[in-house]
């Protein structure tokens, strides 16, 4: 084995072993969640707590790949545009959180009970109320902090007793409440990487959002990159890295005997984000290292700084002649930061860009912040609504995964709404093809793969064929994400300096 820190924070290992160890210990029995593989003959025993996030990823690829034959597909009676699965058929829970249609604009209809519904609408107008007095004609900080006050004093705390509405409208109250105090994702950065692990992987038991992204993705690149000897994918925000796992899996078992391909991860990550959260990159690298050698797929890692201004510098990004560079984006940023990277395609001539973004309503636009932000709770809500849904429980495990994974998201999504009117920034609708993108279409075999995921959950998900490069997961009559697939065109692909996605923010 190979290791080599330097500034790119590189990690090279063989094919044959792995002497990486790093333990992290979790408090939660995820082991029971889902059948395991054999671990114990993997490298790196003690990461048992990244194996078990990984394993699910791999678990699941594995089950779909093999329930994709014709026989399976004579049965299962799947339109070609638009699937709702049947699923295993669960008995009906009350929807969780968002009053009538009729009685907050923009918000799904659903039905409550009469306390909650009349409570939940307290909570929404009274956080939109909140929103219009953060910014506008209607600007008054003095009242947005009165208002927040208040619905801190109705929603308690986001943990115990609370109703699904109180933690859920408790999230909202305090990504408001960091946007008046001027607070940037310090909380966040500071989060235990262990920690976050777990909910994670509590997350991707329960909801297909996870999967759907990954899954479709790794199949874009698993189809683009086969009979080559080096793979490099340049991963915008690598995060928890648990998309790879899946990757690597079927890599693998697509070689037929060939030399295995050596492939290569180059995380992007902001600049401040070593300093804040020590080490967190470097662990994700090194475990996705150890679950490499356990595969016996050579692979490397490698890490790439976002300048001071979060713009993607592409000459930063080492690379080697004849490899097959892949671009992986989950839009988290802002626009300015995305737009840098999709722009570094034709620079680092990437065969493939592989793009996972939240869906969000287009007529949203001339909302300023206050419609963003209310279609931002309106797609929450319905996050919400699916994990009640399927797993209508609460306790501690819930708890730290609405805590550590999908509060710092609502966060984060709160503040790209409002940077979005203080910057100026201007909808870029069809930017990616007007800067000369083309559009890959996914195959037969990739969109089978997404519509058979959703037998593994809840019913009332379905996935819709909205272009030939992009699939969309809704729940019931919500869009949550899309996966896309696009071919970078030739250099230079300029981007605009000020504009902004449709869709922001993905798990």
């Amino acid at each position: 084995m190979e290791l080599a820190m330097e500034d790119m924070t590189e990690l090279q290992f063989s094919a044959c072993s792995s002497t990486c160890s790093t333990t992290i210990a979790g408090e939660f029995p995820w082991n029971d969640w889902l059948p395991d593989m054999d671990w114990k003959t993997f490298a790196g025993g003690d990461d048992d707590l990244f194996k078990g996030l990984f394993e699910p990823m791999v678990h699941d690829s594995d089950e779909l790949f093999v329930s994709l034959s014709p026989n399976d597909w004579s049965s299962t009676n799947v339109s070609p545009s638009t699937t709702t699965w049947p699923g295993t058929p669960v008995e009906e829970s009350p929807p969780v959180v968002i009053p009538s249609a009729t009685s907050s604009p923009g918000m799904p209809e659903q039905s409550t009970s009469a306390g909650e519904d009349a409570g939940g609408l307290r909570l929404v107008h009274l956080l939109m109320a909140a929103a219009e007095a953060l910014t506008g004609g209607h600007k008054n900080l003095d009242l947005a902090r009165v208002i927040l006050a208040r619905l801190k004093e109705l929603t308690g705390c986001t943990v115990g007793g609370a109703t699904a509405i109180e933690r859920l409208a408790g999230y909202f109250t305090d990504a408001l409440q960091g946007i008046l105090n001027g607070s940037d994702q310090q909380q966040e950065d500071r989060q235990n990487f262990s920690e976050v692990l777990e909910a994670f992987q509590l997350l991707q038991d329960m909801s297909p959002c996870v999967k759907f992204g990954h899954f479709t993705a790794n199949q874009a690149i698993v189809e683009a990159v086969a009979g080559e000897r080096r793979v490099h994918v340049v991963d915008y925000d690598i995060m928890e890295g648990v998309q790879w796992a899946s990757l690597m899996q079927a890599l693998v078992s697509r070689s037929d005997g060939q030399t295995l391909p050596h492939l290569r991860i180059t995380a992007v990550t902001r600049a401040g984000a070593a300093g804040s959260r020590p080490g967190t990159v470097q662990e994700t690298g090194r475990r996705l290292a150890a679950f490499a050698a356990s595969v016996g797929l050579p692979f490397s890692f490698g890490q790439c700084r976002l300048e001071s201004d979060d713009r993607f510098r592409p000459e930063a990004v080492k690379t080697v002649k004849g490899e097959a560079v892949v671009l992986n984006c989950s839009v988290q940023r802002s626009a300015g930061s995305v737009g840098s990277f999709l722009a570094g395609a034709s620079v680092l001539g990437a065969r493939l860009v592989t793009l996972v973004e939240e869906e969000v309503a287009r007529d949203e636009e001339e909302g300023g912040f206050v419609g963003f932000f209310m279609e931002e709770l309106k797609r929450y809500s319905a996050i919400w609504d699916s994990l009640e849904a399927g797993f209508p429980m609460q306790g501690r495990a819930r708890e730290a995964m609405e805590r550590l994974v999908l509060g710092p998201r609502i966060a984060r999504a709160v503040r790209r709404a409002f940077r979005r009117l203080k910057d100026g920034e201007v909808a870029a609708e069809g930017w990616l093809e007007a800067a000369g993108f083309q559009r890959v279409g996914l195959s037969f075999f990739n969109v089978c793969q997404a519509r058979l995921l959703l037998g593994l959950f809840n019913d009332g998900y379905r996935v819709e064929e909205d272009e030939p490069n992009k699939l969309v997961l809704s729940w019931k009559s919500c869009r949550l994400l899309s996966a896309s697939v696009w071919s970078a065109p030739p250099p230079p692909s300029p981007a605009p300096t000020n504009y902004s996605f449709q869709a922001r923010i993905m798990f």
